[in-house]
């Protein structure tokens, strides 16, 4: 009877929330608290809730303050001179523009945010694209990809959702996949460089001055889409993208205009989205090089494990808020700049509390196991890692992050637990079908790409769906050959 509950409660939720009939935050709490009434257990209900909040509260730690830091690094400028170096590398060699289109991305990921990511990301690139004639889709593919594998970051999403679904800590989880995860960042720059030839053979090659002449005055402009990664708020709009002349390459990167009309049709500005306009007043460029250490410096105590990220975090966000917004009020502004995106991760994170809770104290996710391990040939079990390695190609595609994350991967780890499958073991596993999944309906961020871009969804997908299960397999490969899956 549990295990018939069980999957009906992970079905309902499943449902729902592909359907958009309820938020994921609203699903993560009713929906298993209704199941919990449902087998006879209301009354624990709390002390199943209780429990789980306080095992999940250093992860909902972890992304509100990773949240805030890389948004204020976006907003003193520490990504702009990379983003000016990159134009300068591209010229108008269709081979440097897609290959810096996938570093670009790469390191624009570091805040954890697709929408962020492709919003800067196609502002800054699209203009060449667009002038040299080459193919949108693959700028889209390329950015969509190279933030999946980059999407793993531990404020990311997916390896915080593993941790809190398997109650691990997520620094366990990542660390150890960096190898693997490094790999197939690799064969996106790899692949950027095959498709970037492909570019170059079919329209050729021009110098940087003739990309820039304008064309009678032309003002490219890329209409965006609302929508975050599923726990991050996004923002919408039109990027005006206006062309300059006189060509150097510093005219590439002042081509990007921080100016951000309305939805479209006239209704006034839509001030959620600054790009990477030169004059913003958040900019800090007397302090470029703290804030570039600092971030190292962070980076590397946490992958040194020097302190439990959570810590790492609170640490950074307070230093980076008090060094470069010395005045109450700035900080102020800042922390409500961003207070969205923390409300709708942390929200995320103790509506989890809920579920999992339930799905572990009633004993569903026991039951569940068991029949799960009775259906799977004695000959898999011992590779339960290999096999969540590979569901989670498609499973991530077709089912949200929270529904795989919460819903499949729990069972997964209590199949894999009764052949003696670590549940690390499961949840690094758990991640590789993120370059795929990026790529996804159900990702909202994928709109702002594509409706920035000017591209259709579906050409999107027809073009990068292939690419990114290849780049999923790779890391997969890479994990199975350095004996961390």
């Amino acid at each position: 009877m549990l295990t018939v509950l069980g999957f009906a409660m992970i079905a309902t939720f499943l449902v729902l929330i592909m359907m958009k009939k309820m938020s994921p935050i609203a699903a993560l709490v009713l929906i298993p608290a209704l199941f919990c009434v449902a087998v006879g257990q209301g009354a624990q209900l709390g002390d199943y809730v209780i429990e789980g909040v306080g095992k999940l509260a250093p992860t909902a730690a972890m992304l509100m303050f990773a949240i805030v830091y890389f948004g204020v690094m976006i907003d003193v400028g520490l990504f702009d001179p990379i983003v000016r170096g990159i134009l300068r590398f591209c010229k108008a060699d269709p081979v440097r523009i897609v290959v810096g289109t996938a570093v670009l991305a790469a390191i624009v990921s570091l805040d954890g945010d697709g929408s962020t990511t492709f919003m800067i990301t196609v502002s800054a690139m699209y203009p060449l694209y667009k002038r040299l004639g080459m193919s949108l889709v693959v700028m889209t593919g390329v950015a969509a990809t190279a933030n999946g594998v980059m999407n793993t970051l531990p404020w990311g999403g997916p390896t915080a959702r593993a941790a809190t679904a398997l109650k691990l800590d997520a620094g366990d989880v990542f660390v150890p996949m960096i190898p693997a995860l490094g790999t197939g960042l690799l064969f996106v720059f790899v692949l950027a460089y095959v498709l970037g030839r492909r570019e170059r053979k079919r329209i050729g090659y021009l110098t940087l001055d003739e990309a820039l002449v304008p064309e009678n005055d032309t003002v490219l402009v890329a209409a965006g889409a609302g929508g975050g990664q599923g726990n991050h708020g996004g923002a919408g709009g039109v990027v005006d993208l206006t062309k300059k002349s006189g060509g150097g390459s510093g005219d590439a990167a002042g081509a990007v205009s921080g100016s951000v009309p309305g939805s479209g049709s006239g209704e006034g500005e839509d001030e959620g989205f600054q790009g990477l306009d030169p004059n913003r007043a958040t900019l800090r460029p007397r302090l470029y090089w703290f804030n570039a250490g600092l971030t190292v410096a962070l980076l590397a105590a946490m992958i040194l494990e020097l302190m439990p990220i959570p810590v790492l975090f609170l640490l950074g966000a307070a230093l980076a808020l008090t060094v470069n917004y010395p005045k109450m009020a700035e900080q102020k502004a800042r922390i409500a700049a961003h207070a969205d995106n923390v409300l709708n991760v942390s929200g995320m994170v103790f509506a989890a509390a809920v579920f999992t809770g339930v799905l572990t104290g009633t004993g569903m996710v026991k039951h569940m196991a068991d029949w799960l391990v009775g259906a799977i040939p004695e000959g898999m079990g011992p590779h339960m890692g290999l096999v969540t390695g590979v569901l989670s190609i498609p499973l991530t595609y077709f089912m949200s992050n929270d529904g795989f994350y919460f819903g499949v991967v729990p069972v997964l780890a209590e199949a894999g637990a009764a052949h003696g499958v670590s549940p690390l073991e499961i949840a690094r596993a758990s991640l590789v079908g993120q370059a795929l999944h990026m790529s996804s309906p159900l990702v909202p961020a994928v709109y702002v790409l594509v409706g920035m871009a000017k591209v259709e969804f579906g050409d999107h997908t027809r073009f990068t769906v292939k690419w990114a299960a290849l780049t999923s397999l790779v890391v997969l490969a890479a994990g199975i050959l350095f004996g961390i899956i």
